[in-house]
């Protein structure tokens, strides 16, 4: 205890610290004492004393404070106290305290305080802790004893937001005065928030680390064992400071750590694990922990997304046992990088960080590392090497392209491969033939030389840009494409001539070539005009103030080096001046007219607010006041004065602040509605009366006015004004109009006005008079109508039918016509960028994989086989041997037979197991065709003895050999397909897509306009305009704007992905931006711009149905111009986010719901059902069929609707020529050069075999057979679906349409006649009149083919061996065998049966080596 005192007749005085105590939130059962001590310092004088530090500091002996009355006090004698029971006194608190307090919610400790020279405290004492609880405190001789509050009364340390202590007061309180005499803080903490052992154990208590258990504690003694707790922070499990850490991408590479005091895992707890995280996505990695001080991530590869980050650098954390984090003070990362990311050039590869050892690969024209270029053939370039200069500079850009003749420019050259150093372009730049010299500050290398030019000769006029790297070989120079030109630079004028003394006039100056040149400095006199921007023929600049006074200058105009000479002069007149403003309360100023872009301005509140100003001659101009910022809930009946009032003169400073001016703002005048409903009836002639106040200004004088104007309807009305109404007489008109009030930048409406006319008859009379005279009208012409109706009924109908059909077949025809010739526009537009681009087939694998497997993107065949390590070695052995039983024809055969004759063998399982089979065999296609050759003709004497009709044979996929012969096919038609067939189907394709996106498109039914589909048509009248917009190039700002051809009923969404066609055209769908991923950006000619959305707070919202927004709805103008910009929330949409329904506009995941298997690849009808919470549906053009509550006419009778079946005519008309030339090249034995497929004659005259065979001589059913097994098994799946076979995007309607196409390619093949009536489908009447020449087509197909001569099997061999050999690598044929290796796991005991039984598999002991490989593969062994 500390105390300082001063005496003064006996008296003690004292002013008490308590310091705050630190108390652990958590176990009640270790109590430790705290002592808490009050110091005593002298005193000084008196009430004005407001805390016991400042009585007692102040030094006055007189005073003293008062304790238990919490006051300073002028001190007397003990014996002359002016209160009873008051003293001076110390105490010293002991507190026996918990280290944690969270025992239970109801239990108490004690707190005993012990004190000194205590004053009388017999009223008592009470404790209390802030507002939680107040309690008596005990007084038991020198000790008060406070009871704590209990933890439910505490506030809770909440963990989850990082919280790990409170403080708390406890206050002392007399009970005689009331008054707070000590008081001391308290902090409770939570050690257990902590979940790093730096954080834990540099916290500021006392917290304690389990090293083994990865929590803290205020309590050691819980950590498992002594070597396991941590004190010190040099104590960590921590990752030291490393270097940078680089891993390029896709190279299998160890990363080593220094670290210390690295715990080793005790027994049941987990290794180290490395997790990195990618663009988002956590890759963890086993890490080794060699010793305490060292730990490595094991050898893996990693990647990220994307080509335009060339180093990325990653977050990395070490765990063990799962999630126990080691700390990482240093914060380091590990940098992935790509070499060739943003280094398209040699040049831009050699610069790189050396310590990325990239370098450029010649042979494969790209930056690459070392081991990733063939050695073989490819010149390998890095920064270090003596052969480290990149060949072919390249020029791309050259900046400015004119300039004087007397030098000084400043070129920018950009281009590629342009030197590593500026020594390599120092002395080798000309530009037009005029040595150009390199400057240092604007060089970059590889990139960029900025050159300053020397003088050019009279003769010299123009020339490229030439530049050598280093030395001047051919292979290291390079010339620009584009021309520099020396020009002559005029000048001829400039305006103003003049202008104020204090500058801020922008001055034009006028003449030729002025834009020529890197730099330009315009002087008026000795004084700079500030440079503001050019052209060819004008230099803008802004005077500054003159310190020469009031006179002409002459006007010097210098670019780079050459001056340019013509006699200007500018002159410098007196600054304008304010001489009067009348009146004062609406200026009128008498100034000059100098000044081109006067305004006035006043402030008021801290806000500011500005008018323009009109001149009316040198002496005067007229300005509105500006308003005054006054709020409008708190406007005064006062008149107001302005904290600053002004104008803006240029940069006249001396006024823009006129404080000695009397310039006064009144209240606004207030008008009053005529009457609650807002319509005042007068008679003709009658005046208009408009009641208000302030109608008039108070100004002193009392003859100030305002200038009113009143329009009534559309014509002004004569003004009579006082202070509290307006007289205004009516115009001559009579009816309902609305009048309207202005004054000043003020207008009102106080309702309408109805001026009744003068009439002889009353309305009632009138109206009665008309419904008379019409309804005798009515009666004659309904006894003419009856009288002449039978006779002409006939004529009448039959004329009207006609007509109606000449109108419609002419209608019809027209469409076609027109749609036809725009289609075949667009189509050679679409061939032209095919030319160029080519058509984006996928490559085989991709192609192959979507076909064998639809509906799995990455598939185990396509991935190394994962087996745990202590497995690796047998399961490897074992999937070699089955690999050995697969090649042997006798155990494939027995293989798939037994699988096929098992009940829970699913037809899922049997076209799992053929593709798996053929991804294997895709190495040995001979072996595979022959066993594919057995598999159907053991099919074919299946079918046959079944008894079953023979034109059944191959319909549908029911055994592995049908789907076998599939993906036979598959393999070998890729060749055909990419150079013959794959043409007129994308074109197919791309014509659907386009006659469908030229109408309207429902993005929510699917149905639209143009269809072939019958289902997916819209059978109403949809209005709709087409708009051609300019979107800007995302990839190249500053290039031209793209025109893309939009609907104004298309929805946002389907916008953006016309705009993304257009923009990408020649770039493969896969490899373009998704439209939800991007927001489209309305940029209007105002220069606001608008985010445009699917649904946002301007959605309108109907009876319940919600309409997408569409460019009608925002009202977009045709010639807008519109960008794609990345996805962002923004003010316009953040409130959209929060307030509409869950329904996402571009992908309605709520709102629509499929029908049907999930994997099924067509798209069927959307049904739209209502978001639960709010009960409202979505619809765009069409309301959806079964909604009851649409109205009557949304979709109409059937009889009317049927009416827009025309339209399926003319789409039919329009894509004719398209499906004529696929389905001309399909059945077409000579294709533009080719020759037929080896894999089709070699199939069809297999099947003829067979049918010989079996004394089949039916056409009819070779025919079938040869359908099933090519057009309809194969030919259909393509049509149907041309993503399997290019890199595109199909949609609902696309997919309807070729779904049409598809089942009239299907009815071509067939043999049988078709009976059509008025009930048969569309889809079969629409193509009715075109199959039978289809059909003609196929049997001349069919008969072409087998007329061709027979292909040897020698012939084939070869064939089917050389495309083995191209394809070898494709698939992982270890994880193929692995999955067709977890059929013999489920079926072995059948398999081993079958086996058994065999003659032949019993020879070569087949059923022991399948055991042998059940063995090694089994979990157990």
């Amino acid at each position: 205890m500390m105390s300082t005192r001063g005496k003064e007749e006996g008296g003690w005085h004292l002013c008490q610290v308590i310091k705050a105590t630190a108390v652990p939130y958590e176990n009640p059962d270790n109590l430790s004492p705290f002592l808490l001590q009050l110091t005593r310092v002298p005193v000084e004088s008196c009430s004005q004393y407001e805390t016991c530090s400042e009585c007692l500091g102040s030094g006055d002996p007189h005073c003293g404070w008062c304790v238990l009355h919490n006051i300073a006090v002028r001190e007397f004698p003990f014996g002359a106290l002016l209160f009873s029971s008051v003293f001076f006194f110390s105490l010293s608190f002991f507190f026996f305290f918990p280290l944690s307090l969270l025992p239970s919610l109801h239990l108490h400790l004690q707190l005993v305080l012990e004190t000194y020279n205590v004053p009388e405290l017999s009223a008592g004492v009470n404790c209390t802790f802030e507002d939680l609880s107040e309690m008596d405190g005990l007084v038991v001789g020198s000790q008060i004893q406070c009871i704590s509050p209990a933890a439910k009364e505490v506030p809770q340390i909440i963990t989850e937001n990082g919280d790990f202590w409170f403080r708390l007061v406890l206050q002392l309180k007399s009970k005689e005065t009331g008054m707070t005499f000590a008081s001391t803080s308290f902090v409770f903490y939570n050690c257990s928030v902590h979940n790093s052992c730096l954080s834990c154990v540099e916290s500021p208590y006392r917290c304690h680390w389990c090293k083994y258990r990865h929590v803290c504690t205020h309590d050691p003694s819980t950590c498992s064992f002594q070597e396991g707790r941590v004190k010190l922070p040099e104590d960590c499990p921590q990752l030291l400071q490393a270097e940078k850490i680089l891993v390029p991408v896709e190279v299998i590479k160890p990363i080593t750590l220094k670290a210390k005091n690295l715990p080793q895992p005790q027994s049941g707890q987990r290794g180290y694990e490395c997790i990195l995280n990618i663009q988002g996505n956590e890759q963890r990695v086993p890490a080794l922990r060699f010793n305490s001080s060292s730990v490595q991530c094991q050898n893996t590869s990693y990647s990220y997304e994307g080509m335009e980050i060339n180093s990325l650098p990653v977050e990395l954390t070490v765990v063990w046992n799962g999630n126990f984090n080691i700390d990482n003070p240093a914060q380091n990362k590990v940098h992935l990088y790509k070499c060739g990311a943003m280094r398209d050039s040699c040049g831009l590869c050699l610069k790189a960080d050396p310590d990325f050892e990239c370098g450029w690969c010649e042979g494969q024209n790209q930056c690459t590392l070392k081991q990733h270029c063939p050695a073989q053939d490819s010149q390998w370039l890095e920064l270090s090497s003596t052969k480290g200069k990149c060949t072919n500079p390249k020029i791309t850009d050259i900046n400015p392209v004119t300039g004087p003749r007397e030098g000084g420019t400043k070129v920018t050259i950009r281009g590629e491969n342009l030197g590593l150093e500026f020594r390599d372009i120092a002395s080798h730049v000309k530009v037009a033939g005029v040595e150009c010299k390199p400057l240092v500050e604007g060089y970059i290398p590889a990139e960029q030389i900025v050159c300053e030019m020397g003088e050019a000769k009279p003769s010299q006029h123009a020339g490229f840009v030439e530049i050598c790297v280093a030395e001047c070989k051919p292979e290291f120079m390079a010339r620009s494409s584009q021309l520099y030109y020396f020009m002559t630079l005029t000048l001829s004028d400039l305006k103003p001539k003049r202008g104020p003394v204090s500058g801020g006039t922008q001055v034009t100056i006028t003449g030729n070539n002025l834009n020529a040149g890197s730099n330009v400095i315009v002087t008026f006199g000795r004084q700079p005009c500030l440079f503001y921007r050019r052209s060819t023929k004008h230099i803008v600049c802004n005077t500054t103030a003159s310190d020469e006074g009031f006179e002409k200058v002459k006007v010097s105009v210098r670019v780079d080096k050459a001056k340019i000479h013509q006699e200007l002069q500018y002159e410098y007149v007196e600054d304008p001046t304010i001489l009067r403003i009348e009146p004062e309360w609406i200026p009128f100023i008498f100034c000059c007219n100098l000044i081109q872009n006067p305004q006035i301005r006043a402030k008021h509140g801290g806000k500011e607010h500005v008018n323009n100003c009109e001149v009316q001659n040198s002496t005067e101009m007229t300005c509105q006041a500006p308003a005054l910022a006054v709020d409008p809930s708190h406007q005064s009946e006062l008149a107001e004065r302005p904290e600053e009032f002004g104008f803006i003169l240029d940069n006249v400073q001396s006024l823009l602040i006129l404080n000695k001016t009397n310039f006064t703002y009144y209240p606004n005048p207030i008008f009053e509605v005529f009457n609650p409903s807002g319509i005042l009836e007068l008679k003709p002639g009658s005046p208009i009366i408009l009641k208000g106040k302030n109608l008039i200004p108070p100004v002193a004088g009392g003859n100030a006015k305002l200038n009113y104007t009143v329009l009534v309807g559309e014509k002004p009305c004569v003004v009579t004004v006082s202070d509290v109404q307006l007289l205004c007489e009516s115009p001559n008109l009579i009816g309902r109009h609305k009048v309207m009030a202005r004054v000043g930048g003020m207008e009102f409406s106080p309702g309408m006005v109805y001026i009744s006319p003068d009439s002889p008859l009353s309305l009632p009379a009138i109206v009665s008079i008309a419904v008379a005279g019409g309804l005798l009208i009515i009666f004659i012409v309904a006894v003419l109508i009856a009288y002449k109706r039978k006779s002409r009924e006939s004529d009448l109908t039959l004329k009207r039918l006609q007509m109606q059909m000449d109108n419609l077949e002419s209608r019809v025809a027209l469409e076609c016509k027109e749609a036809f010739a725009e289609l075949q526009t667009d189509i050679h537009e679409l061939t032209s960028d095919l030319d160029g681009a080519g058509i984006p087939f996928l490559d085989y694998r991709t192609y192959t994989m979507r076909v064998l497997f639809p509906g799995i993107e990455d598939h185990p065949v396509l991935r190394d086989l994962e087996v745990p390590g202590y497995r690796q070695e047998r399961v490897e052995k074992g999937l070699k041997l089955f690999a050995q039983l697969i090649n042997n024809k006798v155990f494939l055969l027995s293989f798939i037979r037994t699988l096929e004759s098992q009940r829970s063998f699913s037809m899922r399982d049997r076209g799992n197991v053929a593709s798996l089979i053929m991804t294997v065999l895709q190495s040995k296609l001979e072996y595979a065709t022959d066993v594919l050759k057995q598999l159907l003709a053991d099919l074919i004497d299946k079918n046959l003895e079944s008894k079953n009709h023979p034109k059944l044979l191959l319909r549908r996929t029911e055994s592995v050999a049908e789907k076998m012969l599939t993906n036979w096919f598959t393999f070998l038609l890729y060749k055909f397909l990419k150079e013959c067939a794959g043409e007129p189907l994308f074109s197919l394709f791309c014509a659907i897509k386009q006659q469908m996106e030229k109408g309207p498109i429902d993005s929510i039914t699917g149905e639209a306009r143009y269809s072939l589909s019958e289902d997916k048509l819209i059978r109403q009248q949809i209005d709709y305009k087409t708009l051609v917009l300019s979107c800007v190039n995302p990839d190249n700002v500053n290039s031209s704007e793209i025109p893309v051809k939009i609907l104004n009923c298309d929805t946002i969404t389907q916008v953006k992905e016309k705009i993304l066609d257009a923009i990408f055209k020649n770039v493969p769908c896969s490899h373009r931006p998704k439209a939800a991923d991007m927001d489209l950006e309305w940029r209007q000619a105002s220069g606001a711009r608008m985010i445009l959305q699917d649904e946002d707070i301007t959605t309108k919202i109907e009876n319940d149905w919600k309409r997408l927004n569409t460019l009608a709805h925002y009202q977009v103008p045709d010639g807008s111009v519109v960008a794609l910009v990345s996805k962002q929330v923004t003010a316009y949409n953040a409130v959209n986010n929060s307030t509409v329904s869950r329904t996402s506009a571009s992908k309605y995941e709520n709102m629509i719901r499929y029908t049907g298997s999930p994997d099924s690849l067509r798209s069927r009808t959307p049904m739209i059902t209502p978001d639960l919470e709010s009960g409202v549906k979505m619809w765009h053009l069409v309301k959806n069929h079964e909604h009851g509550d649409q109205k009557e006419g949304d979709r109409g009778s059937k009889m009317v609707s049927e009416i827009y079946l025309t339209r399926l005519l003319a789409t039919k008309g329009t894509l004719q020529k398209f499906v004529d030339d696929l389905f001309e090249t399909i059945f077409s034995t000579a294709h533009r050069g080719s020759a037929l497929p080896l894999a089709i004659k070699y199939m069809f005259d297999f099947l003829d075999e067979q049918a010989d065979k079996h004394n089949i001589h039916d056409p009819h059913v070779r025919h079938t057979w040869k359908s099933n097994c090519l057009p309809l098994r194969f030919w259909v799946n393509m049509i149907k679906n041309p993503q399997f076979v290019f890199d595109i995007h199909k949609n609902s309607i696309t997919d309807a349409c070729l779904s049409v196409v598809a089942q009239t390619f299907m009815d071509s093949c067939s043999t049988s006649e078709h009976r059509l009536g008025k009930d048969s489908p569309s889809n079969k009447l629409l193509y009715a009149k075109d199959i039978p020449s289809y059909k003609n087509w196929v049997e001349r197909y069919y008969s072409d083919i087998a007329k061709m001569p027979a292909i040897s099997d020698q012939d084939m061999n070869a064939y089917l061996a050389e495309q083995s050999r191209m394809h070898m690598n494709e698939f992982n044929t270890m994880s193929a065998l692995s999955e067709i290796y977890s059929y013999v796991g489920k079926y072995s005991e059948e398999i081993l049966g079958a086996l058994d039984q065999d003659d032949q598999a019993g020879k070569q002991k087949l059923a022991y080596k399948l055991e042998q490989v059940i063995t090694l593969m089994s979990i157990d062994s």
